[in-house]
């Protein structure tokens, strides 16, 4: 029998060879991103009507975030979690046609990660650029799967685009991205790896498996949207179910960390984008998705890390999506890829709670020049008016004449923000130059900059309907220009061009996905881009009907209904470095049209 003494000993080596291992073996990191759900969406905030027990999971057994910020829209939040900066420093204008790209100065934290030789993937919705180098594989992933734009009109079946190439998938596209991040991890399992999954669901359209909407498609909603006319009950219940299978979703993804004993060692994070993209309980908050308001941009927030965070946690400090990248690779123990000043905060004492002082600070949210500012205990909103959150969490009553030195200065606070953000030719809210820019129709104008083409590393260039100009009476089939086609092309007067920049002299295969009217077929179409020209003809003629599986309720207005479109080899044309306007105009129309165009493909060939 072994003396006393020495068990102890023992114990004690194994104990400190435990920590020790703890401490030197690197984390995994697994980061979800919900798209347009909002903080009351979970059974953890408090929904009755939804069950959604593995995302609270990683909160119970983790850290909550209560007061935790992003931005009204899409992919300014996904800007300012990639990079911790506040999003008008990125870059990031608008969610279409350019504007949602990332300055190419920028550094994100999947470069961090990369650089510290974790093996990095994204599968999901990226919305921050589509064509290299401002793709995600040229952000510091070594996989894409999924979808670039900020919208996808095609849930079931998608077509999605797999590190360049557009595949043709089958299932449900949550399904679809959850399966190819759980065969990422697989093959990562001997780590470390950075995972990221930004799921395109709840965002519209209503679409979500029939099993999921025969759970609420006759539940009677008894919780409210904080201004209950406002609500569409059918949209309420696609939005939970939506969820719900995402939440199952997460539950596979969580599997597969135990199955592997990952698990332990693994930072998964929780988050949203943006507020609820319909009116629906909330909290009581004031606000939805695109509003400067609390409901526009609270999110949930969980952080799981059972070898370093505690569990059940919460802090109630505020925070946000800027200080996700600090706060990351701080956890990780590596160091930040770039120098550009941070906006967002190392979090890690708070989740630890290893500090009784927090300093004050503001947090700020924009979109379309509105701007509102978040204190530990105050809201000023856009229209300037102050309020208590402690007291008044609903907005319901301004505080300006019982605060007015704090109504001041925090406007004050906002006047100096937006000029350092948006420069001094920014317009006031609400002015003429923000008139009729809302979230659905904001950014139909081209962004300046060029669309960049031709590089040896990454030679498949996609060229979207969405980020092109439609002319001469052609029109996009939406009014919103993401997952658009462009329609109505009936005269030599129609044309669609793109702005761009060919680093690379060569020669380009040229692709064209289109769909035409069988009795159309024939027309001859031209390609130009300086003194080069490529001429073809639109034939087969391939007309195929509008989908009708894709809908679980009425698609919105303004969003298109899709199509399977065919790929054209359009030929090959040589082009020379340099900047100009790739553009496709039609010689000659047999018939009553060209064809509907959803996307231009350009192959840089060796």
């Amino acid at each position: 029998m072994r003396p006393a003494k020495t068990l102890l000993a023992a114990s004690l080596l194994a104990l400190t060879a435990v920590f020790s291992s703890a401490e030197t073996t690197r984390p995994n990191v697994l980061v979800i991103l919900a798209d347009d759900a909002g903080w009351g969406d979970y059974s953890f905030s408090g929904n009755e009507l939804i069950s959604t027990p593995e995302i609270d999971s990683i909160a119970k057994a983790g850290v909550s975030l209560d007061r935790f910020y992003v931005c009204p829209v899409c992919s300014p939040t996904r800007a300012e979690f990639l990079t911790g900066r506040y999003h008008p420093r990125t870059g990031v204008r608008g969610v279409s046609t350019g504007q949602e790209r990332l300055d190419l100065d920028e550094r994100t934290v999947a470069d961090a990660f990369k650089t510290a030789d974790y093996a990095t993937g994204i599968f999901g919705k990226w919305h921050n650029g589509t064509q290299w180098p401002y793709h995600p594989m040229a952000r510091g992933f070594d996989e894409f799967f999924g979808h670039s734009s900020g919208h996808w009109g095609e849930y079931f079946d998608a077509p999605l685009e797999d590190g360049g190439r557009i595949v043709q998938t089958e299932g449900y596209i949550a399904d679809v991205c959850t399966d190819r991040a759980l065969d990422f991890i697989e093959r990562s399992k001997d780590g470390p790896f950075f995972c990221y999954v930004p799921y395109t669901t709840p965002h519209s359209p209503w679409a979500v498996p029939e099993e999921y909407w025969d759970r609420f498609k006759d539940r009677s909603i008894d919780q409210r949207a904080t201004d209950p006319s406002l609500e569409d009950e059918d949209h309420t219940r696609c939005a939970l179910a939506m969820v719900e299978n995402q939440d199952w979703n997460v539950g596979r993804l969580l599997a597969k960390l135990r199955e592997h004993g990952l698990e332990e060692n693994t930072i998964v994070v929780y988050f949203s984008d943006n507020g609820p993209n319909s009116h629906r309980w909330n909290g009581g908050m004031k606000g939805k998705k695109a509003q400067t308001d609390e409901g526009g941009v609270r999110s949930v927030c969980y952080v799981k890390w059972p070898a370093g965070l505690p569990a059940a946690r919460t802090v109630a400090e505020i925070s946000g999506g800027i200080d996700l990248l600090p706060t990351l690779v701080s956890l990780a123990g590596i160091e930040r890829v770039g120098d550009k000043p941070l906006d967002g905060l190392d979090l890690s004492p708070l989740l630890r709670g290893e500090t009784a002082a927090w300093p004050e600070r503001r947090i700020f949210s924009s979109w379309n020049t509105n701007i509102s500012v978040r204190t530990p205990t105050h809201r000023l909103d856009n229209a300037g008016r102050l309020y208590d959150m402690l007291a008044d969490p609903g907005q319901t009553t301004p505080r300006n004449e019982e605060e007015p030195e704090l109504a001041t200065e925090l406007a004050d606070a906002v006047a100096a923000w937006r000029l350092e953000m948006y420069g001094p030719d920014a317009p006031a809210p609400g002015s003429a130059k923000t008139k009729g820019r809302g979230p659905k129709n904001r950014g139909q104008e081209v962004d300046a900059r060029p669309i960049p083409v031709g590089y040896r590393e990454f030679p498949t260039t996609l060229l979207p309907a969405r980020d092109g100009e439609p002319r001469g009476g052609v029109q996009r089939s939406s009014r919103a220009p993401n997952s658009s086609y462009f329609v109505d092309w009936t005269s030599t007067e129609g044309s669609v061009a793109w702005k761009v920049e060919v680093a690379t002299t060569g020669r380009y295969a040229v692709t064209v996905d289109y769909t035409c009217p069988v009795e159309d077929a024939g027309s001859r179409v031209e390609l130009s881009f300086g003194d080069a020209r490529l001429v073809g003809k639109v034939e087969p003629g391939w007309d195929p009907p509008l989908y009708t599986n894709q809908d679980t309720l009425p698609r919105p207005p303004g969003e298109s209904q899709m199509k399977e479109f065919r790929t054209l080899e359009f030929g090959e044309i040589e082009l020379e470095a340099g900047a100009g306007e790739i553009v496709l105009r039609a010689l000659e129309i047999p018939g009553d049209s060209v064809m509907d165009l959803r996307r231009l493909t350009l192959t840089l060939l060796e």
